[in-house]
């Protein structure tokens, strides 16, 4: 499977939605740094922010939701919060 900016950002997405847990975030990145094919002309970006999540189930590393805005603002996303009546 290709992986491309957008694959990345919607994983991101799913975890700060509380879609997949960390454990799982970093079970897809851990995989896609050893099987993923990474779309050629973002391959260096796409590696440094797979690579960064593959290690955020480590307590030195973790992952903040800072960390969340500048990985997905290095994919040319930005992080956007909606406040809702639960």
């Amino acid at each position: 499977m290709l992986i491309t900016k957008q694959t990345v950002a919607e994983k991101i997405a799913a975890y700060l939605h509380h879609d997949i847990t960390v454990a799982q975030l970093v079970d897809w990145a851990e995989n896609t740094i050893m099987e993923g094919e990474f779309e050629d002309r973002s391959a260096r970006v796409l590696s440094s922010v797979v690579s960064r999540l593959g290690v955020a189930d480590v307590r030195a590393f973790g992952l903040t939701w800072e960390d969340c805005e500048e990985l997905l603002e290095q994919l040319g996303y930005s992080a956007r919060v909606d406040i809702v009546t639960a």
